[in-house]
């Protein structure tokens, strides 16, 4: 169960980092916020995180 909170964690702060870096250099005078297109970007990096730190199958084996 420790791993699937771990992957939680890497997940989360791999779509808060899009989020971020994604914001950044945007003035409130320039419709300063975040974008559609930024927060899709950010669930794409959430998962792809999330699937890249699965356990392996074959340590069960």
């Amino acid at each position: 169960m420790k791993d699937r909170g771990m992957r939680t964690v890497v997940a989360v702060l791999a779509g808060l980092a899009v989020i971020y870096f994604g914001s950044r250099g945007r003035s409130a005078d320039d419709g300063g916020g975040v974008s559609g297109g930024v927060v899709i970007l950010a669930v794409l990096a959430a998962a792809l995180a999330w699937h890249l730190t699965k356990p392996s199958d074959t340590a069960a084996k």
